[in-house]
């Protein structure tokens, strides 16, 4: 699976993955994208996009995207630490096009 994790998200998140290939916004050159372009070029070149903006699904049209998308509740490290099982399951459930919230 290749994830994509937003940037204001601690990298150490990738651990939670490591049989998959997992994408900073910044590694992929993306940083300081607006949320609309941030989706249109994710969109086909990953499977499920990490993020902790709970903005997002209001502000963007999110039907008709292949892209799945998974909103964390906090982007602070040691609150997803605790999380990690939630987070993983969350990102491996994920189908086209869905979008999942993981509370705390």
């Amino acid at each position: 699976m290749k994830i994509l994790l937003d940037e204001n998200l601690p990298r150490p998140l990738r651990q939670f993955f490591p049989a998959d290939e997992v994408t900073t916004v910044q590694e992929a050159g993306w940083a300081g994208c607006k949320n609309g372009d941030l989706l249109a070029r994710a969109e086909g070149r990953y499977d499920v996009f990490v993020l902790a903006d709970k903005n997002l699904r209001y502000q963007q049209n999110l039907s008709n995207r292949q892209l799945a998308i998974v909103e964390l509740p906090t982007n602070r490290w040691p609150v997803l630490k605790q999380m990690a099982s939630r987070i993983v399951t969350a990102a491996k459930n994920a189908r086209p096009g869905t979008y999942t919230v993981v509370t705390e």
